[in-house]
C-alpha cells in the first residue's frame, strides 16, 4: 500500500503542476483583464496598477511568482473584491458545499432506490416510468427547470422564496435562523437533484441487471433466502463497487456543478461568485477557483482509487 500511495501522490503532483500552468496560460493569454475593461480609468492609471500588480512583468515571471505564491497558500488578491482570494472562499464556499452535500445526498439515496427496484422490475411500467422521468430530467437544461420551479413554487404559489439564502432585511438567529435557510434551500436542491439523477439511476440499474443475472444470485435464491435480502445483501453490495470510481467526479462537481444554479437562486456561494468574476475578468479569483476545482479533482481520484482497492484486494491500480 505505501508504494501505492508514493506512486499515487508523485502522479497527484506532476499533474496538478500541469493543471497549474494550464490553468495560468490559458487566463494569462485571454485578451482583456480587469483594468483594461474599466473605461473610467485613465492610460496613466492603468500603466501604474499594471505596475502594482505585477501585469507588466514577463508571462514566465508572473507564472513562477504566482506558483510560489501558490505554494504557500496564497492564490493572490482579487482585483474586483480588494480581498485574498482564498478569504474569499472561506466566505463563500460553504454556502456552496451546503447546497451540494444536501443535494449529493439526496441524489445518491433516491438513485440507489429507483435502480434497484427499476432493476428488478425490469421492463415493468414501474421501469418504464423511471426511464421516461430520467431522460426528461437530462433533457431539459438547468436553468429552464429553475426558472420554472421558481415560477410554479415562489410567484404563482407563493409557497417557497424565489431566492437567497435569507428574507430581504432578516435578522434571524437559532432555530429562525435554520427554519429561513431550509426554506430557501428546497429549490436549488431540488434542481440539483433532479440534474444528479439521471445518469446516476441509469448506472446502477445497468449495474444491478448485470448483478442479478448471475449464478451467485441464483444460488442465493435457491437457498431459500427472502428476495428483500438478495437484492439489498448480495446484489446492491456488488453492484455498488463499481460506483466508487464516481467519488472521483463528485468531488469537484460539488462545486462546479452549481455555477448556474447559484445564479439563477442568486444564493452566496463560490459559484455565484465566479460568474461575477468572470463577467469582470478578475483572473485572480477565476485562477484560484479553476484550481481549486483541479486540486479536488486529484483529491477525488486518489480517494477512489484507494477505496477501490480497498474494497477488491484483487484490482492494481
Amino acid at each position: 500500500m505505501s508504494s501505492f500511495l508514493t506512486k499515487r501522490l508523485t502522479y497527484m503532483i506532476i499533474i496538478l503542476l500541469a493543471a497549474s500552468m494550464m490553468i495560468f496560460f490559458l487566463y494569462a493569454m485571454t485578451p482583456g483583464d480587469f483594468i483594461s475593461g474599466d473605461l473610467k480609468l485613465s492610460p496613466e492609471r492603468k500603466a501604474e496598477l499594471r505596475e502594482i500588480y505585477g501585469l507588466n512583468k514577463p508571462i514566465l515571471e508572473r507564472y513562477g511568482s504566482w506558483l510560489w505564491n501558490a505554494l504557500h497558500g496564497n492564490f493572490g488578491y482579487s482585483l474586483a473584491q480588494q480581498k485574498p482570494v482564498l478569504t474569499l472562499f472561506n466566505e463563500y464556499i460553504w454556502n456552496s458545499f451546503l447546497l451540494a452535500i444536501v443535494s449529493t445526498f439526496l441524489t445518491w439515496v433516491i438513485a440507489v432506490i429507483m435502480g434497484v427496484v427499476a432493476a428488478y422490475k425490469q421492463y415493468s411500467w414501474f421501469d418504464t416510468l423511471v426511464m421516461v422521468v430520467i431522460f426528461a430530467a437530462m433533457s431539459v437544461p438547468s436553468f429552464f427547470i429553475g426558472l420554472y420551479l421558481i415560477k410554479v413554487a415562489a410567484v404563482d404559489l407563493k409557497w417557497l422564496p424565489p431566492g437567497g439564502m435569507l428574507n430581504t432585511g432578516s435578522n434571524a438567529t437559532g432555530m429562525e435562523y435554520v427554519k429561513e435557510v431550509l426554506q430557501h434551500m428546497i429549490l436549488p436542491v431540488t434542481v440539483m437533484t433532479l440534474l444528479g439523477l439521471g445518469s446516476l439511476t441509469r448506472y446502477f440499474r445497468s449495474n444491478m441487471i448485470d448483478v442479478i443475472q448471475q449464478d451467485y444470485i441464483r444460488t442465493a435464491r435457491a437457498k431459500g433466502l427472502k428476495e428483500r435480502k438478495v437484492l439489498f445483501t448480495h446484489a446492491l453490495r456488488n453492484a455498488l463497487l463499481p460506483a466508487i470510481t464516481l467519488i472521483g467526479f463528485e468531488l469537484p462537481a460539488l462545486f462546479g456543478g452549481s455555477l448556474i444554479i447559484e445564479k439563477i437562486f442568486n444564493w452566496p456561494g463560490i459559484g455565484q461568485l465566479y460568474m461575477l468574476s468572470f463577467s469582470l475578468r478578475d483572473y485572480p479569483l477565476l485562477m484560484g477557483f479553476t484550481m481549486l476545482i483541479a486540486i479536488l479533482s486529484v483529491i477525488g481520484t486518489l480517494l477512489s482509487d484507494i477505496l477501490y482497492r480497498i474494497a477488491d484486494p484483487r484490482v492494481k491500480v
